[in-house]
């Protein structure tokens, strides 16, 4: 498995520090990334959370996948590389 999680549903007042945040209760987050539109620099709804090891990875992904952050449950996979 990958250290490196899409992180998708995201509500839109989620930002970089709040998605490091609420990983960081799983493991040591390497880096935390909300993908936001370049024109209106508004989220898009989804990003990437990078962990230390591919235990911790694990563990966010179990622990996370359909939880609840702030009123809308999130999708928690491991990312895929670009084709």
């Amino acid at each position: 498995m990958s250290t490196k999680l899409f992180v998708g549903s995201l509500p839109w007042s989620v930002d970089d520090d709040a998605l490091k945040s609420t990983f960081e209760a799983h493991g040591s987050v390497v880096s935390a990334k909300v993908v936001k539109d370049r024109e209106s620099g508004r989220s898009k709804g989804f990003g990437f959370v990078e962990m230390s090891s591919d235990t911790e990875a694990q563990n966010a992904m179990q622990a996370l996948n359909g939880s609840e952050v702030n009123g809308r449950n999130i999708i928690v996979n491991e990312a895929k590389p670009k084709n």
